[in-house]
C-alpha cells in the first residue's frame, strides 16, 4: 500500500489527520506533500487550522486535513 493510499484509507476510516499524526500512525514525514498528491489524483481534501498543545504545555496552530463529503 502506498502512503497516499494509507492516508486515503486513515481519512475516510478515522476521519482528519495531522502531520504529528501521520507520522506516528502512519509513518509518514511528508503529509502535505502528499496531500498535495492527492488532490491533483482529484480528491478533494480540505484543511483547517486547529490549535494543540504541544509538549511543553503551549497552545500551538496545526493544519488537520479531511475528506470532503460526497466525494472519492
Amino acid at each position: 500500500m502506498t502512503q497516499n493510499q494509507m492516508i486515503l484509507k486513515h481519512l475516510k476510516t478515522k476521519g482528519g489527520i495531522t502531520t504529528m499524526k501521520a507520522f506516528t500512525e502512519l509513518g509518514i514525514t511528508r503529509l502535505a506533500s502528499r496531500i498535495v498528491e492527492i488532490r491533483h489524483a482529484g480528491n478533494n481534501i480540505l484543511d483547517s487550522w486547529i490549535s494543540v498543545k504541544n509538549r511543553d504545555g503551549n497552545q500551538v496552530r496545526v493544519k488537520r486535513y479531511t475528506l470532503a463529503k460526497g466525494r472519492k
